[in-house]
């Protein structure tokens, strides 16, 4: 899968709200209600990225969970980070 075009980025971020790019890789700040809320939406997270072998960077303080999605093997941005994204929105709602 190759790295999105600018173009192409741009139209991904369109249709994810929440999610920005950060340091070249999507990145998405989830806000629970305290910690175990944070360790259960991980939970759920790591559940899909395994079932769909694309593992998202997570980052967990308290009540907050960082989500960063990049496709490492292809140096950037990918159709597999827009649509992971897509399902970890689906996660934190």
């Amino acid at each position: 899968m190759s790295v999105l075009s600018a173009h192409e980025l741009r139209d991904a971020l369109s249709s994810l709200g929440d999610w920005t790019v950060v340091d070249g890789a999507l990145q998405r700040v989830v806000t629970g209600d305290d910690f175990a809320s944070s360790i259960a939406f991980v939970n759920r997270v790591a559940e899909v990225a395994d079932a769909a072998d694309h593992h998202p960077d997570l980052a967990i303080s308290w009540d907050t969970v960082t989500v960063r999605l990049v496709t490492h093997s292809e140096g950037g941005i990918t159709g597999k980070d827009a649509a992971m994204a897509r399902t970890i929105d689906g996660l934190a709602a």
